[in-house]
């Protein structure tokens, strides 16, 4: 047996996945990061250390070449699929652990070769009937080669390197290439060559434009903010617009969304994804800080009440988890001071929801005021009586149809990024967390920032 045959069992036997999330995909995310941690399967943060690519969501046509720079950037041997829906979860990782263990032909070819063409081709249910029909439609026509896939531009998918995530995946409109002597020169992986820019101080120094998502680890799905940077601190930031064409019931403002169209929901229930919500947010922003360790307390607490665990087993926990976080000195003095909000500027901008209520303003204020409000919603979780969404907020804050509350909170980080170192920046984003369910939903689209 090969070396290449040996690694490739190996990988099978416990991939390393790569789980990259779509705008509407977050039901089928919560549903795939259990599953990884109950199958004990890695979790890799770059493409470059990923066996499977497991994308959580629906298709959206606009990331689809930022998808396309992840996967290519993954080594050979590897699989990528899909799973539209929660309930395919299960099915779609099986299916990619088949695949990755497919053994290879003499010539260490044959159905390594085909491997390494597949992109979405494993779904689950109903989703998996209809894009085989549409591909053999596509077929007849000669649009795909033999493999079943389509051949896609991808000159827009530029690849600005890895901050701390997956690894920047977008689409460079232009940012980065003018004025700076370098005749449209890229250096390797995409990134733009750095031109000499004055910065704050008056010094000259190179500048260089990068931009930051739509797939960073532990990041918005499919936000992209395209930041100027000097040395590693941000001079600009400009927010693209949300890739727009969700589902129109984001999963953590559900209860308020059936609530505002005249269903009964109890106080209990949004009080319940209300908690979770927060606990989820808490996730992502301590992976950022560097605690791995309760950033994963705070995802199997998030799950628990998913599950409809009851307050009496959650609540200790809960609080032992605030207690731990809120009186971290390390963690307080990382992220002291950094992305300073006033409550008065927050109001201003239409921000609703625990960044108005913080105190304080920058990251610290934020992460501790989610853990008092987790606490909080525990203690309502058997409250009884009927949820009035004006008069309870949803996780992000007062829910409207027309203008979700995640929307003010998009438009803010570019105003809070500038002057921020870009580890910083990071942080500023996971502590204000915009729901992309939210921004990504069929609605009116928000406005560029």
């Amino acid at each position: 047996m090969g070396l290449s045959a040996v690694l490739t069992r190996a990988a099978a036997r416990r991939p390393r996945v790569l789980l990259v999330t779509t705008p509407g995909g977050t039901a089928a995310r919560l549903v795939a990061e259990r599953a990884l941690r109950s199958r004990d399967w890695p979790s890799a943060s770059t493409p470059a250390g990923a066996d499977l690519m497991l994308v959580a969501g629906p298709d959206c046509a606009r990331l689809a070449p930022a998808l396309d720079r992840l996967w290519r950037d993954m080594p050979r041997p590897c699989v990528r699929v899909r799973a539209v829906t929660a309930d395919d979860v299960a099915s779609v990782l099986d299916a990619g652990r088949t695949r990755l263990g497919v053994p290879c032909g003499p010539d260490g070819e044959g159905v390594r070769a085909r491997r390494e063409e597949d992109t979405d081709d494993v779904e689950g249910g109903e989703h998996a009937r209809h894009r085989e029909a549409g591909r053999q439609d596509d077929a007849h026509e000669g649009e795909h080669d033999e493999s079943g896939v389509s051949d896609h531009e991808d000159s827009d998918a530029d690849h600005a390197g890895d901050h701390g995530g997956h690894g920047h995946t977008g689409d460079h409109d232009g940012h980065g290439h003018d004025g700076h002597g370098h005749g449209g020169m890229e250096m390797p992986g995409g990134l733009p060559m750095a031109g000499p820019g004055e910065d704050r101080d008056g010094l000259t120094l190179d500048r260089l434009h990068v931009p930051l998502g739509p797939f960073l680890a532990d990041w918005p799905a499919g936000l992209t903010l395209r930041v100027v940077l000097q040395g590693d601190v941000v001079q600009r930031a400009d927010l693209d617009e949300p890739a727009a064409g969700g589902p129109g019931d984001p999963f953590w403002s559900r209860p308020w969304i059936r609530a505002a169209a005249g269903e009964p929901v109890g106080v209990g229930e949004a009080a319940r994804r209300r908690a979770a919500a927060h606990l989820d947010s808490l996730g992502r922003l301590l992976s950022v800080a560097g605690w791995p360790a309760e950033a994963v307390t705070a995802r199997r607490l998030r799950d628990d009440l998913l599950d409809g665990a009851p307050a009496s087993s959650v609540l200790p926990r809960v609080e032992r988890f605030a207690r731990r976080v809120g009186r971290s000195r390390t963690l307080y003095w990382l992220t002291r001071g950094v992305g300073l909000l006033s409550a008065a500027d927050a109001r201003a901008a239409g921000v609703t929801g625990p960044a108005v209520r913080a105190a304080g303003g920058d990251v610290p204020a934020r992460y501790r005021q989610w853990l008092t409000e987790v606490v909080d919603a525990v203690r309502q979780l058997e409250a009884t009586g009927l949820l009035d969404p004006d008069a309870r907020e949803s996780p992000r804050g007062r829910w409207d149809a027309e203008r979700p509350p995640s929307a003010a909170l998009a438009l803010l980080l570019p105003r809070l990024l500038v002057g921020a170192e870009l580890g910083a920046a990071r942080l500023v984003v996971a502590s204000l967390d915009p729901d992309p369910d939210e921004l990504a939903a069929d609605r009116p689209a928000v406005a560029r920032g």
